[in-house]
């Protein structure tokens, strides 16, 4: 069983969290509000299409730039 080391808020632990996070919101939004935040849980997994299939994360630049490390540096 693989289980992520919760010793500190490293790049790659912040990028789930922000996904789910944003995951979570568009569900929550679209099932009181309107379902076009649907749209937003569509971007999300295209994102994470996107990183599997080229290793490129908008979020992780993003969070990079913001000054998270990343928990292993060449």
């Amino acid at each position: 069983m693989y289980i992520a080391k919760t010793d500190s808020w490293y790049l790659e632990r912040l990028t789930w969290l922000i996904g789910g996070i944003f995951t979570l919101a568009s569900a929550v939004l679209a099932a009181v509000h309107s379902p076009y935040w649907l749209i937003l849980t569509g971007l999300v997994g295209v994102n994470l299409i996107i990183f599997a299939l080229t290793g490129f994360c908008l979020m992780a630049n993003i969070l990079y730039k913001l000054g998270a490390k990343p928990r292993l540096q060449k």
